[in-house]
């Protein structure tokens, strides 16, 4: 029997209609079927009850009467139900969701009042929007709630889940609205929506690429959930664009957030054809590098240290293969990037800058699938395995290169006998215990060795290992369990002078603990809330001779220990429909651990042997020093209209691990050293105010973001400093403070033949250290740019498609150069000629630009096929610029000469057959 909202009137109503028994009633139930509780009410009362049986299926009654008039037990067995009744003479009318008005309202006969909302308008406009190719599946009516009197004012909220029903994978950013737009939600990770609608009618649809479309008709009588499964639309993949998280980047409160579409990014043309998804992150705006081939990622002025990289939940200490050339995260196993610059969630801690947070994706529990590439030096193989069907599965990839080919090809007769290699792999395990537990584990490893020159052979590795427990506890609250360890260590073997044979290493270990949770209270207020505790070991150096005959002294460098905890708390408010706050509040806390020694030095002099006025000795894990504070993070958006609107954002951060580097960009043998009683913590405030448009029916992005960050503490060193196998490393540093401003432009076109995107920031970071002790102030104690200063960074990024096979790629481009510290003089003294240098990072090297260009050819697109290919022809640097990494000087009969380096000073041609099944 169908619901229907409808009035009744009986004109002849008798007083026998609304009569109640003067009988009443005892009785009790536990746990008994709904259906056998009215039959013995019906015995009890003597009335007659009128019901459909179907409407009563699965439902049962605890409840206790003890002398209840019968209209009293009735109102007490259907009050949780969405049954109403009617009692007339000897009978009782049971009615599903259906309530009887005895009475017209007072306004009935005024034709402009509507006692049920539609939310929905049919307007042309709405109507057009949805005649697409993609069919539209409707579902069947659903009422939720029991309808009630004097309810027509109201609005209720309906949540849920969205699931994938081949897999019963939740579907992430899958958008659920209204016909009209005017209510408007978006699912998050785990496939959880909540929308507020009004009582009565609500026509409803949802939207998200690679699943069919379905409207959805719901009539609110209340609050309510409605779980619903969604099939895969793959036949509708070639021509649906992605239009799952529409107006998010409008609606949303954060500000600084880029997501990078990962199965877009494999048109885009990269050095030697490897598809690359941070190297891609490095064109949008506010995400640079140093330069060509480089390691880390400096984003808003931030330096490189300063950004958290998760994959999982655990730290990738090393992003990069190759000496910076490719990312060590596999393209193929990832499913999600995201880079908070700023609006950093209150969860997340432990760095200044950035956090990129990449998710590995969850395989098929359906089917056996894989994606794979083979190129001019790298070969990459990832599968999904379905281990319990519709349960669990079980993601691996691995990836290796074999490019020692290029090195021995080269004409420099030094770099024949070079060797560098590198492979990675990863394993992702997840397990749907039910609809409301999960389970995932993840296993990483990555090695690289390389040896440029033919006496030293250098390597490095990340592991990480990965643990995560969800539960859903009800509609309104989920919670996680995790727990994580990463490592990464790094070598150095050197083998060329018998006398000078030696082995060095270095391991730096995390461990941590989270603990997570979502509340969502009501409309208004989501919650999350947690506490971490993260545990770090750190193994500074240690030398060891190799040979009997190795003059080399074995050395020990003490190791460091440190615990880092937080508590957090934030709420997501919506203080209107223009009006979104998110509000987070962190405070985190840091304790320096034994056993340690620490030197304690006077003030006001230059730190050294000849300062130490105390040594202090410290057990193990004795506390040596505490450190913390409260790190906010706040960020608003206000609607200006539907696709427009401005945001703002203020962001603290405090970061206890530094990394010590005397490179320009981010090298293997860096040093990871924690704070401790000479080294405070890092500390930043970021404001970021944007504004941020769509085009309606275009598929078009736009968004002007500005930003201002001051930092202190930060951790520099001095001129010739001494920073491996150093006893009294704090000897050799410096802390400054920092300044970064900055605007960034970006637009965006997602979908149609022609799209892709073109940004471009303009920002300045400078660096001050200054001191009252002259030996430890740089440029006289005055702000100077600090050495990836880039004020002009321009890229374009472009695709169009051709035909559903072909289609042409390119990106562009354009950076200035970075600073860079020219001498400028030479003078004599105790009878020695020594040069003079200019002010730090006074000059720049040339600026940077480059063209590449790519021809995408996809295989036939029959269904029925063992593979489904994809062949990417790039050039890299198609206009051959000699675009100078780095400049340096050199001393020739007297004559100071510089000489610029090049990473690819020529075109690169790259042939990368990609595969899928």
């Amino acid at each position: 029997m169908q619901n229907r909202f409808f009035v009744i009137f009986i004109f002849l109503l008798t007083t026998g209609m609304f009569a109640q028994s003067g009988q009443n009633i005892t009785v009790t139930f536990s746990s008994t079927p709904l259906s056998e509780a009215i039959i013995k009410i019906e015995s009890l009362s003597g009335k007659t009850f009128y019901f459909d049986d179907s409407w009563l299926k699965g439902q049962y009654v605890t409840k206790e009467f003890k002398n209840e008039p019968l209209r009293n037990v009735l109102n007490g067995l259907f009050g949780d139900t969405n049954i109403n009744y009617v009692l007339k003479d000897e009978k009782i009318i049971l009615l599903n969701n259906t309530y009887v008005f005895t009475e017209l309202p007072s306004d009935y006969f005024n034709e402009t009042k509507q006692n049920i909302n539609i939310a929905s308008s049919n307007a042309p406009i709405f109507q057009e929007e949805f005649v697409e190719s993609q069919s539209v599946q409707t579902r069947k009516l659903v009422t939720i709630g029991k309808q009630q009197p004097n309810a027509a004012n109201k609005s209720y909220t309906l949540s849920g889940v969205f699931k994938n029903s081949k897999t019963g994978e939740p579907l992430q950013n899958l958008s659920i609205s209204t016909i009209d737009r005017t209510k408007y939600a978006v699912t998050d990770a785990s496939g959880n929506f909540s929308i507020r609608l009004p009582y009565g009618l609500n026509k409803l649809e949802t939207n998200l690429l690679g699943f069919e479309k379905i409207r959805q008709d719901v009539i609110m009588y209340g609050d309510g959930r409605l779980n619903i499964s969604l099939q895969e639309n793959s036949e509708s993949l070639e021509e649906v664009v992605v239009k799952s998280n529409k107006n998010a980047n409008v609606r949303d409160a954060v500000v600084g957030v880029t997501s990078i579409d990962i199965e877009s990014i494999k048109t885009i043309p990269l050095v030697l054809g490897e598809r690359d998804i941070l190297k891609v992150a490095t064109t949008m705006p506010g995400i640079k590098t140093t330069g060509e081939g480089s390691s880390g990622f400096n984003v808003r002025g931030g330096r490189a240290d300063q950004n958290l990289i998760l994959l999982d939940d655990a730290v990738l200490y090393n992003p990069s293969h190759f000496l910076g050339f490719f990312s060590a995260v596999n393209p193929f196993t990832t499913g999600s990037l995201e880079v908070f610059k700023a609006s950093i969630p209150a969860e997340y801690g432990g760095r200044l800058s950035a956090v990129f947070d990449i998710e590995t994706k969850s395989a098929n529990t359906e089917k056996f699938s894989g994606e794979g590439s083979v190129g001019p030096i790298t070969a990459n193989l990832a599968v999904e395995v379905p281990v319990v069907k519709g349960k669990s599965s079980l993601t691996a990839g691995f990836r290796a290169t074999y490019s020692d080919w290029i090195l021995r090809s080269l004409d420099e007769e030094e770099l024949k006998n070079s060797q560098a290699s590198f492979y990675d792999g990863i394993v992702k395990y997840k397990h749907n215990i039910d609809n409301d537990n999960t389970i995932q584990g993840t296993f990483y490893y990555s090695k690289d060795r390389f040896s440029i020159t033919s006496d030293s052979i250098f390597d490095y590795n990340n592991r990480l290992i990965s643990l995560k427990y969800g539960r859903n506890f009800n509609e309104k609250s989920r919670g996680e369990v995790i727990l994580v360890n990463s490592q990464y260590k790094y070598g150095i073997n050197y083998e060329a002078d018998a006398n000078q044979d030696f082995d060095f290493g270095y391991e730096l270990n995390e461990t941590q603990a989270k603990l997570n949770f979502n509340y969502k209270l009501n409309s208004k207020h989501k919650f999350s809330y947690g506490i971490s505790s993260k545990l770090y070991s750190i193994n500074p150096g240690k030398i060891e001779p190799v040979g009997t005959i190795s003059d080399v002294q074995a050395k020990t460098i003490d190791s460091e220990k440190g615990l880092e905890s937080a508590v957090y708390f934030a709420d997501l408010f919506e203080i209107s429909d223009k009006l979104l706050l998110d509000i987070g509040l962190r405070y985190s806390l840091y304790a320096a651990l034994g056993e340690a020694t620490q030197n304690v030095y006077e003030d006001g002099v230059t730190r050294g042997e000849s300062a130490i006025i105390e040594v202090k000795n410290y057990d193990n894990n004795e506390l040596i020093e505490t450190y913390g504070g409260p790190e906010y993070r706040v960020s608003a958006r206000y609607l200006l209209g539907n696709d427009f609107s401005i945001k703002g954002g203020f962001n603290r951060t405090i970061q206890y691990l530094h990394l010590l580097s005397t490179n320009t960009t981010q090298s293997p043998t860096d040093i990871w050293k924690l704070s401790d009683l000479n080294i405070a913590p890092q500390r930043a405030n970021q404001y970021s105010l944007g504004v941020f448009k769509n085009l309606p029916g275009k598929d078009i992005e736009f968004s002007l973001e500005g930003y201002y960050k001051t930092m202190d503490d930060l951790l520099d060193y001095k001129v010739g400093a001494q920073l491996i196998l150093n006893d009294n490393l704090e000897t050799e540093l410096l802390q400054g403070e920092g300044k970064a401003y900055g605007v960034e432009f970006l637009v965006k076109k997602n979908s149609g033949r022609f799209n892709g995107y073109l940004g471009y920031s303009f920002s300045r970071t400078y660096v001050k250290l200054d001191s009252q002790i002259m030996q430890e102030r740089v440029n006289n104690g005055e702000f100077f740019p600090a050495n990836y200063d880039k004020p002009h960074d321009f890229s374009v990024v472009a695709n169009y498609k051709l035909t559903k096979r072909f289609s042409f790629s390119g990106n562009f481009t354009y950076q200035t150069g970075r600073p860079i510290t020219y001498p400028i003089g030479r003078f004599v003294f105790a009878g020695e000629e020594q040069v003079l240098y200019s002010d730090r990072n006074q000059f720049r090297i040339p600026d940077y630009y480059r063209l590449d260009l790519g021809v995408n050819i996809e295989g036939n697109h029959k269904l029925k096929k063992l593979a489904h290919s994809f062949i990417n022809i790039s050039v890299y640097n198609v206009l051959g610029r000699n675009n100078p990494y780095s400049v340096f000087f050199v001393n020739e009969e007297g004559q100071i000469k510089a000489y610029k380096t090049s990473i690819f000073s020529v075109p690169v041609p790259t042939i990368t057959y990609n595969f899928k099944f």
